[in-house]
Parts: C-alpha cells; sequence; structure tokens
C-alpha cells in the first residue's frame, strides 16, 4: 500500500477588513471594470432629492444599485424591467452594490410604461402645451440636421429637400439615433446648434423607424427636455407616422417621417413655378382689362371734357353778346344819333345852362361830327 504524500500547508492570507475590502475592489475593477444587468425594478426610492438606491433582480437573486438622480431616464416604478451599467463595488460601510453608470428600461412594455411616466411628469410642467409652439421659417435659408449620417432618414430627407427645393444650406449633426451613447450626443447637439453664432433657422432631429428600444433615446427625459429649451424653432421626425415620441411632443412641429420633414420645411419648386406662371397669365390679363377700362374711362371723359368745354364757350359768347349790346345802348354816340348833342366848353362839358354866359365860345358834337358857336345869350 502507498501512502499519500501530504503537501504543505498554503500560508493563511491574513488582513484587516479596510484591507480586504480596498484588495476586493481592485480585484473587481480590474476583472469587471464595468457590467451590464438586466433585470426587474424594485425597492425603488430617491434621497435628499439627488442620491438614488433600488435593487434589480430575477426569480433566484437580487443586487443592490446607487446612483443620482441625473443618471435617471425619467420617472421609474418598481416593477419595470431595467438594464443597468455600472462598477460593481463593496462599500466600507454599506456593502455590495452596483454603482451606476447609466441606466435605461428595457422590453417593450417597461419602455412604454417608462414613456407614460415621463410624458405625464412632463405634461404637468407645461413642456408640451401648443401655446409654446412656435412657427417654422418657410422656407428655411439655413437648416441643423440632428441625425445619422447612415441612415435612411438621412438619404431620404435631403434627397426630397434637394428635388422640392435649391439652395437650403444643411448643417449636419452627426450622432448616434440608438443606444447607450445617443442621449447624450443627441443633447450635445442640440446645445451646439444653438451656441453658434450664427445659429440654422431650424433644428431637425429624425430618424427612421424602428422597435420600441430603437426610438428610446427620443423619449428619454434628457432629449424631451433639450428639444423644449432650444432657442431655435424645432421640427421631429422619429419613426413612422404611428411612432410618437416624447420629443415630438416638446418640439414646436412634429413630422410623420423624414420626408414628410422636408415637404414640411420647403414649398415644390415645379408647383410654385406653376403658380407663378398662372399667376403672371392673370395679372396679365388683370392689366390689359384694367388698359382698357382706362382707355374707355379716358376717352368718356375727353368727349364729356370737349362737350363741356364747348357748352361753356357758347355761354360765354352770349354773355359777351348781352354785355356788347348793353355797352352799345348806353354809348354817348347812340344817344348823339338819337339827335342829342354834347356841348363843351374849354374841354368842359356843360352839364347846365348856369355854366354859360354870352360871348362864350363853346363846341356842341353831334353824332356825325362837331360845331364852334358863341353864345349870345344865356337864359335862366
Amino acid at each position: 500500500m502507498k501512502q499519500l504524500a501530504l503537501s504543505e500547508d498554503q500560508p493563511e492570507l491574513t488582513m484587516s477588513v479596510s484591507e480586504f475590502v480596498a484588495l476586493l475592489n481592485q480585484t473587481l475593477e480590474f476583472a469587471y471594470p464595468n457590467v451590464t444587468v438586466t433585470g426587474e425594478l424594485a425597492s425603488f426610492r430617491v434621497s435628499k432629492n439627488r442620491w438614488v438606491y433600488f435593487d434589480i433582480k430575477d426569480e433566484l437573486a437580487s443586487v443592490r444599485c446607487f446612483g443620482t438622480v441625473y443618471q435617471l431616464p425619467g420617472p421609474l416604478e418598481d416593477g419595470m424591467l431595467l438594464q443597468v451599467r455600472a462598477q460593481p463595488r463593496l462599500h466600507p460601510l454599506y456593502g455590495f452594490s452596483l454603482n451606476i453608470m447609466s441606466l435605461r428600461p428595457a422590453g417593450e412594455g417597461s419602455i412604454k410604461k417608462a414613456a407614460t411616466l415621463l410624458e405625464a411628469k412632463l405634461a404637468a410642467e407645461g413642456l408640451f402645451e401648443p401655446s409654446r409652439k412656435r412657427p417654422l421659417p418657410y422656407p428655411p435659408a439655413r437648416i441643423g440636421l440632428i441625425t445619422s449620417s447612415e441612415s435612411a432618414a438621412y438619404a431620404d430627407f435631403t434627397k426630397i429637400l434637394r428635388a422640392r427645393w435649391g439652395g437650403i444650406d444643411v448643417l449636419l449633426a452627426d450622432v448616434q439615433v440608438q443606444g447607450e451613447a445617443a442621449v447624450g450626443q443627441l443633447v450635445q447637439a442640440i446645445e451646439q446648434l444653438n451656441a453658434l453664432a450664427t445659429p440654422p433657422d431650424v433644428i431637425v432631429v429624425t430618424r427612421g423607424g424602428g422597435s420600441a428600444e430603437d426610438l428610446q433615446a427620443f423619449s428619454t427625459e434628457q432629449v424631451t427636455r433639450a428639444v423644449a429649451a432650444s432657442r431655435v424653432p424645432t421640427l421631429v421626425a422619429i419613426g413612422h407616422e404611428i411612432d410618437l415620441s416624447l420629443a415630438e411632443l416638446a418640439a414646436d412641429s412634429r413630422a410623420s417621417t423624414p420626408s414628410n420633414a422636408a415637404e414640411l420645411l420647403v414649398p415644390d419648386k415645379h408647383q410654385v413655378l406653376a403658380q407663378l406662371h398662372t399667376g403672371r397669365a392673370e395679372l396679365r390679363r388683370l392689366m390689359l382689362s384694367a388698359i382698357a377700362e382706362a382707355r374707355q374711362a379716358i376717352g368718356q371723359q375727353s368727349a364729356n371734357l370737349s362737350e363741356l368745354v364747348a357748352q361753356t364757350i357758347t355761354a360765354r359768347r352770349v354773355s359777351l353778346q348781352a354785355q356788347r349790346q348793353l355797352l352799345a345802348a348806353l354809348s354817348p354816340q347812340t344817344i348823339l344819333q338819337r339827335g342829342y348833342a354834347v356841348v363843351h366848353k374849354d374841354g368842359a362839358v356843360v352839364r347846365q345852362a348856369a355854366e354859360l354866359a354870352a360871348h362864350d365860345t363853346i363846341r356842341i358834337s353831334f353824332a356825325d361830327g362837331s360845331t364852334r358857336a358863341i353864345v349870345t345869350e344865356s337864359e335862366d
């Protein structure tokens, strides 16, 4: 019978509690710098309006999570399915937990529930009120476009825009439109476009259709608030016509599709040209009609003026003839022709017999001439 040789005992690793916590955290940080865990939300609470505590669990296990309210995608409720990206850590006093880096609802039901809770919260703040909506410039000279440059939404929007109208400057903010990084990039793009020295006339946020999880970034509190806070008017077109994100509710205007967004922003140049041709023809017709009416009116006025001038001349002639007859009747020559005479003495008309004396030389004017005479006798 052989006897097995027993190995020597390994040296025992002895350390303090704090040293053990530090060693374990170093090990976790090296082996698992971050992990993504999906589970059901439980025991959710907020402390001092800043710190967030909850459990994430499944049928067999539960893990404590810790973070801040600034990391929340919106209001949450127990029972929702969450996807949590976090750093595993052992706290010296409070034990093991997942320190949250980011989290978002997972599964269509939880995504819709989160959106419903957030919509109610933001609606109560008035972010979706029609009175906040501003008119969009039509057509804009410069568009800030927030989307992925590789997406069908980008291709559809720019194609329709160029086909309908030309000469518009499009400033593209190339962002991810789904996934964890999408939220931060969307918010940053909106803020950067607003901060430009010469901002665009309108900001368009768009992407194509997809599942509720694909479109989730556009119903987060961060993106919705960024759209509502934009100083530049906003147009949001997310997914298909049946899809409705919270960012669309907060925007100044919503389009059903990326193509529809382009249609809302610019007119169809072919229709505009046709309307211009029609308008020009109508303007020519109106102009010719106005000229014809003006000519007719001028002709009538000319005839009326000629008639008035003729009537005035006739009236003046009649008046002049009457004045001539009156002057003729009052003329001294006419009186002389009726047998009267005018007596002059020293160049003055003699009006009374008392003005004459014997031996005065006078001149007597008749209708056909005059004669001189000497007064022989004056009778009173």
